[in-house]
């Protein structure tokens, strides 16, 4: 639920930790009875949590075919990770691989832990998948036809220029973006979407993912697999991998400011996208992970963390944004607030830093220019932290009595405590 020392110097977080984790105990008890659902949605939960989360308050009909969407390209993807996987054989299934999610009988053993099991047991999700309502089924092929299509195109060819990595990040999140919006589109909750629009909110998550897994991606086994753009990159470093060395942290960390100036660039079109919502619970959906992606970008902003391990909001403040996220408002003061954290990081002698602070104002000016900032909940920066001790004692004191309760209703029914 989050470490007492994490809850000790930010009491704040206890209430939205708590809430956070009643929610999950409750999503996992509504994973339905049938074997091909209960499968899906268990798998879900064990391959995204926190996304899991935000898919469980969706509408029951558009929930499971956004489940099975997140399945499908989540395969996918398992595909296009596994670097054990020969090209000769890899491209051929991530071309056909919307052919695949019709067939109950298919499968393709790739993948470690969770994924693997995914994949050995994909028949679940086709199962699932032609249970869907038809202009479901219809989004669902299109994308993944189109993504599979793409991925394939990148597993011969390098992420060389900008526009390689704007096209890479289009094929595996800009058209989860098209694709999410078709099927909102289908449960007729939602107007479809400007592409444009859609393709942005997926690729400043995705280009959020691929800085902060700088590590993670560098040091695949059996070989590495990475789509920072050599264009940007081959401006402070011989070779991408140099940026792990201590000795080259100045240059690895003004490349990481550098990426993440070019992130910042899609921040704008997402509260156009998120405004035009109508569905509350397609909102938070939405707007959940964006607020998610913008804290997180603020973090690994000028921190050369991000070269030595994983860099990611704390649970309270994941938990806090879950709980808040309901309104323009609270996305528009979330968007604030973290551009006022990256802000606050700029060094004027990063040889990006005038770019940086051009985009950080001009989000800030889209968030001001909202008239909705007086209604915002600030709750993402503080100056300093709670150290209230009656606070902190009676919330150690719930703490202990809850991981009491739980401990023992987990023990066997004879055991005593």
């Amino acid at each position: 639920m989050g470490s007492l020392g994490a809850i000790l110097k930010h009491p704040d977080d206890f209430y939205p930790l708590l809430k956070l984790k009643m929610a999950a105990r409750h999503a996992e008890k509504q994973i339905p009875p049938e074997s091909h659902w209960g499968f899906c949605y268990t798998m879900l939960h064990k391959v995204s949590r926190s996304f899991a989360l935000v898919i469980q308050q969706l509408k029951p009909e558009l929930r499971n075919a956004v489940c099975i969407f997140y399945l499908v390209l989540r395969a996918l993807d398992t595909v296009e990770d596994d670097t054990s996987i020969q090209t000769d054989i890899k491209v051929p299934i991530l071309k056909a691989f919307h052919c695949h999610i019709y067939n109950r009988d298919w499968h393709f053993s790739c993948g470690t832990k969770d994924y693997k099991v995914l994949m050995d047991e994909f028949h679940h999700v086709s199962t699932a998948f032609l249970e869907l309502g038809k202009g479901y089924q219809e989004a669902i092929e299109d994308i993944t036809k189109r993504m599979g299509a793409g991925m394939a195109k990148f597993i011969c060819k390098e992420v060389e220029t900008v526009d390689d990595y704007d096209e890479y990040c289009h094929y595996v999140a800009g058209l989860v973006g098209l694709g999410l919006s078709k099927l909102f589109h289908a449960a007729e909750l939602e107007d479809l979407a400007p592409d444009s629009l859609s393709n942005s909110m997926g690729l400043f998550l995705q280009k959020t993912n691929i800085i902060r897994d700088y590590l993670e991606d560098i040091n695949e086994i059996p070989k590495s697999r990475m789509f920072w753009p050599r264009e940007i990159w081959g401006k402070y470093a011989d070779k991408l991998e140099d940026f792990k060395y201590e000795e080259n942290s100045v240059k690895a960390v003004q490349c990481l400011n550098d990426l993440v100036t070019n992130a910042l660039n899609h921040v704008e079109d997402c509260p156009k996208y998120m405004s035009n919502l109508r569905d509350l619970s397609i909102f938070r959906f939405c707007a959940i992970p964006q607020i998610m992606a913008i804290g997180t970008l603020a973090l690994c902003y000028n921190n050369v963390e991000v070269f030595r391990g994983v860099v990611k909001m704390r649970r309270g403040l994941t938990a806090k944004v879950i709980d808040r996220t309901k309104t323009m408002a609270d996305v528009y003061g979330a968007f604030f607030d973290f551009s006022v954290m990256l802000k606050a990081k700029v060094n004027s002698n990063d040889p990006n830093a005038s770019k940086t602070l051009s985009r950080i104002e001009a989000i800030q000016q889209t968030c001001q220019q909202s008239g909705l900032m007086n209604k915002r909940k600030l709750y993402v920066v503080r100056s300093e932290p709670m150290y209230n001790p009656a606070v902190i004692v009676i919330l150690f004191s719930l703490l202990c009595i809850i991981l009491a309760y739980l401990s023992a209703k987990r023990l066997p029914a004879n055991q005593s405590v």
